[in-house]
């Protein structure tokens, strides 16, 4: 029986310097940009196959995913793919549909009060089906706790929440997040299609951005 702590994430100390850059190939635009590899890419892909492998274990026949754009989209298609990748090779194959959501609630590295979902706001497509959602960070969790609210009130008939990075800040929401990839320290982080003012998507590792990066991307 898998151990359920298991779900809760590969820790990652506050003390963690992260890898050099010279140990692998970033692109040449961020020279400078970028402290350290934090993550590498093959890391995560381990990680999200076996986040897919629980919630092969924990969901029935269908399953609406969720993915919140703009961060969520590369975690979101790793998943799914290796969701589907897992179904053919096994007798329960779970059918997917991915739906999107889009939400605004940083400027710069700094997470806002407010939560704007933009876009269509209407989720009834939702109401009675076994949904996850997926969702690159989670920090103090006030973003995902008010997507929580709006997804209730369309009545599914259940949710559980996949969190690539769940960060350790005060009052973190640890409880909010049902698959965690990585825990990390409160350090901002970009790649994998995380971004800061919409540079870095394109990383294939998450990395920890240098100060310089910080002030030459700064709005």
């Amino acid at each position: 029986m898998e151990n359920a702590g298991m779900k809760r994430g590969i820790v990652i100390e506050d003390d963690w310097p992260g890898f050099s850059l010279d140990l692998f190939t970033s692109p040449e635009h961020y020279h400078g940009d970028i402290h350290s590899v934090y993550i590498p890419h093959g890391v995560i892909m381990d990680r999200v196959e076996r986040l897919a492998r629980y919630v092969m274990q924990d969901f029935g026949s269908g399953l609406t995913v969720l993915c919140v754009l703009k961060g969520g989209y590369k975690f979101c298609a790793d998943l799914v793919e290796f969701i589907e990748v897992l179904g053919r090779n096994s007798n329960k194959y779970l059918e997917t549909r991915v739906e999107f959501i889009r939400l605004k609630s940083y400027l710069n590295d700094q997470s806002t009060e407010e939560l704007h979902i933009i876009g269509s706001r209407d989720l009834s497509f939702l109401r009675g089906k076994s949904v996850l959602i997926v969702e690159a960070i989670v920090d103090t969790g006030k973003t995902m706790k008010a997507l929580l609210k709006h997804v209730e009130t369309f009545q599914p008939q259940m949710v559980k929440v996949a969190g690539l990075l769940v960060k350790r800040v005060p009052n973190m929401a640890e409880n909010l997040t049902d698959y965690v990839g990585f825990e990390i320290p409160n350090r901002f982080v970009v790649g994998y299609a995380l971004d800061y003012n919409e540079y870095f998507r394109d990383l294939n590792h998450i990395c920890v951005i240098s100060e310089t990066g910080k002030l030459k991307y700064k709005v």
